[in-house]
């Protein structure tokens, strides 16, 4: 087991945050990977209140493009040398992301990390553009194969199927569970603006559309998506340079990455989704944000009251759900019939609606499940909010087969509460936002504000090209 003696990094925040709508891939109209990432750029830097010259390094997170597409994103922002990364880490790419942000911000390499996430895709499942070397989740496939059998259906949902089928054989979960898991998350996307779909089902409806490997059926998986996400990592001495953007900022209070542990092959349809991984990063996460990570030692404080996990099908949400210690292990199920994984419970579940109905452009997810986790606690969710108390605490899980997993914790860098809602920026004004709610509002911004945050020094038109023509189109 990896060790953790290292001491925590210093504190780091995320200062601004900005999204596109996440759409179904290849329509007509499809913007391409050099809008999605300028866009939601632009809207982080303008949430941040700061311009590009103020970034010390960038980011670039997507799984389905060409190397140093990053640079191609980033340089539209300005060229100004700064350092750029390109990461791929499969479905959790976007918070590897942010975990490489918090870390060289925390470990003194840099006071302002930008991290910008996209990802352009095929329509329908996941399938490799590699024919000619051994796929990466290759012995995943196989370890599936020879425990519970091969189908037509396609690999994903197999795999997380079979994980399903398991949570029903020990624990007695129903195929009702899952498709309740489904009904509350296509119910909560009816309030995000973001989503690829917001249209409400029922439980009959949702049991009723096609199975693609029982329990699954069409509406408990996510679906394939267009989008962009971006945010921006700040440092402790960069908010006491500029105390007026400390109200806004949002503590990474804990978080850990985490890679797969043997029990992966252990034949076991759970083990082999990775839940060794997320149960790592969740214990120190969690530990290292004070929390405890059992759920009995944590019920008279009960501190996590949102959540955005990633839950590309609804069986991963079901055992995702025990492997964070939301509840405790084999009692997922009792915690969706009992209603506490939505408004009114224990601890509302995907907001957003999460990637079954919000959808899943994979290098922006994880940093969009950042975004709505900021909008929460900055108590801007509006319909989506968390209401009760208000939260103090959001959790985030972001899962990449092959493997990585990576939990974080957040708090208000304030230390206040949902319900002391931070006042939304006026346009024009120092420090000035989008000029809008953006957790309430999909829209656009002005040609004047994209002045005013990129480079103000170092910018290149031939760099940017038709880009901002073509975004502003849209809007």
């Amino acid at each position: 087991m990896a060790k953790t003696g290292r001491p925590p990094p210093s504190p780091a925040y995320i200062l601004g945050v900005g999204l596109t709508k996440f759409t179904k891939p290849s329509a007509r109209d499809a913007a391409d990977y050099t809008e999605l990432g300028f866009e939601a750029g632009i809207k982080a830097l303008l949430d941040a209140g700061i311009d590009y010259d103020a970034v010390d390094q960038g980011i670039a997170c997507y799984c389905y493009g060409d190397s140093t597409s990053g640079q191609r994103v980033f340089y539209q922002f300005g060229m100004t040398q700064a350092p750029i990364v390109n990461v791929n880490n499969n479905c959790a790419t976007g918070s590897t992301g942010l975990w490489m942000a918090r870390e060289k911000v925390g470990r003194g390499a840099a006071d302002v990390v930008m991290v910008v996430g996209w990802e352009k895709m095929a329509r329908g499942s996941l399938t490799s553009p590699w024919r000619d070397r051994e796929d990466p989740v290759g012995r995943t496939v196989e370890m599936m194969v020879e425990t519970r059998g091969v189908t037509d259906a396609p690999g994903a949902a197999q795999m997380f199927g079979n994980a399903g089928r398991e949570y029903m054989e020990k624990y007695g979960a129903t195929a009702e569970d899952f498709a309740e898991i489904a009904r509350i998350n296509h119910a909560h996307s009816t309030k995000n603006p973001y989503s690829q779909f917001r249209t409400p089902y029922t439980l009959s409806q949702i049991l009723s559309s096609p199975t693609l490997h029982h329990p699954l059926t069409k509406l408990q998986c996510c679906p394939t998506s267009d989008g962009g996400a971006a945010a921006i990592i700040v440092s402790e001495a960069f908010l006491t340079a500029h105390p007026h953007l400390r109200s806004r900022a949002i503590l990474i209070a804990g978080q850990h990455l985490a890679t797969d542990a043997p029990s992966l092959y252990d034949r076991s349809a759970i083990s082999l989704m990775g839940y060794a991984t997320t149960a790592r990063a969740a214990t120190v996460a969690l530990a290292e944000a004070g929390i405890p990570s059992s759920p009995p030692a944590r019920e008279e404080q009960d501190e996590i009251r949102v959540c955005e996990l990633h839950d590309c099908f609804s069986a991963n949400e079901m055992i995702t759900l025990d492997a964070l210690g939301l509840c405790e292990r084999g009692k997922a199920h009792e915690m969706v019939r009992a209603g506490d994984i939505t408004y009114g419970g224990r601890c509302v579940v995907n907001p957003s609606g999460g990637l079954i109905s919000k959808g899943h452009p994979l290098g922006a997810t994880g940093i969009a499940q950042a975004a709505e986790l900021v909008w929460q606690l900055r108590g801007w969710a509006g319909e989506r909010g968390v209401g009760g108390g208000g939260v103090t605490v959001a959790l985030q899980h972001n899962l990449g087969l092959g493997g990585a997993a990576v939990v974080t914790v957040y708090r208000r860098a304030d230390g206040g509460s949902s319900e002391d809602v931070v006042v939304v920026p006026e346009e024009g004004k120092e420090g000035g936002g989008v000029g809008y709610n953006p957790a309430v509002e999909a829209r656009g911004f002005t040609r004047a504000q994209v002045e005013r945050v990129r480079s103000q020094t170092c910018k290149s038109e031939w760099a940017m090209g038709d880009t901002q023509r073509k975004v502003e189109a849209r809007f």
